[in-house]
């Protein structure tokens, strides 16, 4: 039973550790960093009003899922500033961020204190005006937790395989979320992520995708997720389906039709990313990296809006 436990939890998570060619730098004062984590990131070429943050999955190494993704490629297309925190075994023996941990995903405590003090200097060192936010599976859940204690701090967020937050404060309802889904009705989800924002009026945009075929994070916690997002807004916002070659599309849109909140069920992918390997700089060999026509960082940069930026 133990050995089962330790599979649904840790799932052999994105088991990727290359040394990728990149000019990161190492962000080492920002500031209070109880959660112990440490974080590089990637200055564009030329001055950006745009940072991006990508949290990795379990046994992974930022930088590199950054290279293989294709972030790293968009940062440089786009010209943003690209901010990659980074968990360490010392915290966490598989280097999951600790989603359902308390200590770690309260706000204004632990790790998601440390991610919001190195967004913040980044800030302040950039001069960004604009903040995104993305994650992977477990970066995926924190993700989850920061969008909804920091509202005011993004302007769009993303999170690929991961969970609704608060979904789990320990280890064995983390487990149970995980293998079948959160245990809160969309409803519960939506009145506990409002606790503490209720004059918040503008909720920052977001987009969800998922395998369907997930053994590991339930899709049905992308599902919720969504659902969730797309009722935090006092506007009612009327959701449409299409599909697709190979994935489903839901989308829920303000009255000036503009996408709030977008879902993305992509057939026959498990755990992980998808990446369009007809693109520049994806890794289609790596462990939990999928080939697929919809690639996951594309789609996450194009629903942002940095498409209709001047490249």
């Amino acid at each position: 039973m133990f050995s089962l436990i330790k599979y649904f939890f840790w799932g052999f998570l994105l088991l990727v550790s290359a040394t990728v060619s990149a000019n990161f730098q190492s962000l080492t004062h920002f500031g209070e960093n109880p959660g112990e984590l440490s974080a590089s990131y990637l200055a564009p070429s030329n001055s950006s009003d745009a940072l991006v943050v990508f949290l990795h999955g379990c046994v992974q190494n930022a930088e590199t899922l950054a290279q293989q993704s294709g972030f790293v490629a968009l940062a440089k297309q786009y010209n943003f500033t690209l901010l990659l925190p980074q968990q360490s075994q010392k915290n966490n023996v598989k280097s999951c961020f600790n989603w359902f941990s308390e200590q770690d995903f309260a706000k204004d405590h632990g790790e998601v204190l440390s991610i919001k003090n190195m967004i913040k200097a980044l800030i302040k060192q950039t001069a960004s005006n604009k903040v995104y936010i993305a994650g992977l599976s477990a970066g995926g859940a924190m993700t989850s937790a920061l969008l909804t204690h920091y509202p005011h701090l993004f302007s769009a967020g993303a999170v690929i395989a991961g969970l609704p937050y608060p979904c789990a404060n320990d280890l064995a309802k983390a487990i149970s979320c995980m293998r079948n889904g959160p245990s809160q009705s969309i409803e519960e989800l939506v009145t506990l992520a409002k606790h503490g924002n209720e004059k918040v009026t503008r909720w920052p945009r977001l987009i969800v995708i998922t395998g369907n075929n997930d053994k590991v994070v339930n899709p049905k916690n992308s599902q919720k997720l969504a659902w969730q997002w797309s009722r935090l807004s006092d506007e009612a916002l009327p959701v449409s389906k299409k599909l697709h070659q190979g994935y489903q599309q839901t989308l829920w849109q303000d009255t000036n039709e503009e996408s709030q909140v977008e879902l993305l069920e992509i057939n026959e992918i498990s755990h992980g990313l998808t990446v369009n390997s007809s693109l520049k700089s994806r890794d289609t060999s790596a462990n939990f990296i999928y080939e697929s026509p919809l690639d996951s960082a594309t789609n996450i940069i194009e629903f942002w809006g940095f498409s209709m930026k001047k490249r």
